[in-house]
């Protein structure tokens, strides 16, 4: 009698078997990484009280007040964490930015990860989200309310799931993959030139045969729909955000960096020694080969990863990008250089992590508001490291992201003893005129406090909240010259204060004025005050 032939179950890599069904050494890489990411929350939370709000802060609060689908200068997801995070949890700093720090938490997670995924064990996974918690750019982004906080948590999360569709054959992942695309595009539109460099990256490998699956298709169509009402708002309004775009680069706002600085700051965005680690990640994608399933034949199944991280930065530095729009990508080279370094001796991975650990501790003492101001500034000058500064106008002496976390107070009060002072029959018509939507944005956070109306302004989203009820009878302006008011307000230009914060940023030390009888009025006027830079 003839025995049935036995069904042969293809072979697959012990990194595959694992993947589908997670064991226990698995649970525990999962759990280290999940360790790490309450260490990196742990940390932000001590260190995001510290200082005052963030000029971007105080404007995202105010668009957090103005829900829209869309924004001059910025996508729309960043309001609504705003606006969440006062519904939930207040107004004090450490609400504002309870989300940033959860998001950085959630990058560190993603990154071991990823680290797991692509068949890292436990000293892959520690080197990995050491060298992401210790980038000096996450010290500073994930300690405050921006969207750069967000960014790499949608990205690595796209990365990931990409590698999940690719290497498990699993490509329902897509759909995920493109849920996080689509996100990432509604918090900020330069996700759309990492997801061009991702494409390219699957094109330029036997990766791009995922393209031949409907899922990756439906995947690519739930990006497009999550983005569709921010298109759709800038059609409806002129594409607003590019005409800023143009203005930038005709003003050379921006600093532009020639190649080697460009590469250079990478080692200030990444760290000097988690550059290290990313340098290690790049090499093991292009090199890492592995067998299919069934076959003998060893591919370099990770190559489109290198391709995207390549592509990206090319395409940054020929759009002259500040030096940190690299930043986002950097957690899967984190995760690749920790499998890198993981498969090294252990002395050498001990010491890397060793100095990281120790280098780390140094640059959150410079980067983050942990330190009296009196220390920060001794310890600036002590440091051989220098925070390079991203826009020409910025000459603070603090860094860009600290010392615009000064000043706001004080201009408020300065502008509500303007206002408080006015005769009633004055101040029933007065409204407040700022000069940008730092100072705006300032007003209308802390101006309650002075019983002080929401101010208007003309630059970026401001300008389309339009001037309210406003005839420029009576303004109160806040601005560093006052030529342009002193020739249209026929009522007279009077000067009431001067605020000129030691550790705020330069652009903030302004003059409160009073006009009176803006000629011509001020509705009329409006389109000649727009500031889109």
């Amino acid at each position: 009698m003839e025995q049935e032939p036995v069904p042969q179950t293809p072979v697959e890599s012990p990194a595959a078997v694992e993947a589908a069904a997670p064991t226990n050494s698995t649970r525990r890489l999962i759990y280290a990484a999940a360790f790490f990411a309450l260490l990196k929350l742990a940390f932000h939370l001590y260190a995001n009280r510290g200082y005052g709000y963030f000029r971007d802060e105080l404007y995202f609060m105010a668009c957090g007040e103005h829900l829209d689908f869309g924004y001059v200068d910025h996508a729309p997801l960043v309001a609504v964490y705003a606006w969440l995070s006062r519904a939930l949890f207040g107004d004090s700093l450490s609400a504002i930015r309870f989300l940033p720090a959860l998001a950085g938490a959630a990058k560190i997670f993603l990154t071991g990860l990823i680290a797991i995924e692509l068949g890292g064990g436990m000293a892959a996974v520690i080197v990995a989200c050491l060298a992401c918690i210790a980038a000096p750019l996450y010290f500073a982004m994930d300690n405050f309310l921006s969207m750069n906080a967000f960014e790499p948590v949608y990205w690595t999360a796209v990365i990931y799931f990409a590698i999940r569709a690719l290497r498990r054959r699993q490509p329902m992942m897509w759909i995920w993959a493109g849920v996080f695309a689509g996100l990432g595009l509604e918090n900020k539109h330069s996700t759309a030139f990492f997801l061009l460099a991702l494409g390219a990256g699957l094109l330029l490998t036997p990766a791009w045969r995922a393209m031949r699956e409907k899922y990756f298709w439906i995947g690519l169509g739930t990006a497009v729909l999550i983005f569709l009402p921010n298109l759709i708002w800038q059609f409806t309004h002129g594409f607003p955000t590019l005409e800023l775009l143009r203005n930038v680069q005709r003003t050379h706002k921006n600093v532009v960096l020639g190649p080697v600085d460009f590469v250079l700051q990478q080692i200030l965005v990444a760290g000097p020694i988690g550059i290290l680690v990313c340098a290690a990640g790049l090499w093991w994608l292009f090199r890492h080969r592995e067998s299919e399933p069934g076959s003998d034949d060893r591919k370099p199944v990770y190559r489109w990863m290198a391709y995207t991280f390549v592509l990206f930065f090319v395409l940054m530095f020929f759009m002259s990008a500040k030096n940190y729009y690299l930043g986002p990508i950097y957690p899967m080279l984190f995760a690749a250089g920790g499998v890198w370094w993981g498969a090294r001796q252990t002395w050498m991975r001990n010491t890397l992590c060793v100095v990281m650990v120790g280098v780390s501790v140094a640059i959150a003492c410079l980067i983050t508001p942990i330190l009296p101001v009196e220390t920060l500034l001794k310890y600036q000058q002590m440091s051989p490291l220098a925070i390079p500064k991203t826009e020409v106008a910025h000459n603070g002496i603090l860094p860009q992201h600290l010392g615009d976390q000064f000043a706001w107070p004080e201009i408020v009060e300065a502008t509500a003893h303007a206002y408080n002072n006015l005769p009633p029959t004055d101040k029933v018509r007065a409204g407040i005129f700022a000069g940008n939507y730092g100072e705006a944005g300032a007003i209308d956070f802390f101006g309650p406090k002075y019983s002080l109306p929401k101010a208007i302004s003309g630059h970026q989203n401001y300008y389309l909240w339009g001037p309210r009820d406003y005839s420029g009878e009576v303004l109160i302006i806040l601005s560093q010259n006052s030529r342009w008011f002193e020739r249209n307000c026929l009522g007279g230009v009077e000067e009431t204060a001067r605020v000129a914060h030691p550790l705020g940023m330069p652009e903030e030390r302004i003059g409160i004025y009073v006009c009176r009888g803006l000629n011509p009025p001020l509705p009329e006027v409006w389109p000649r005050l727009k500031v889109w830079n």
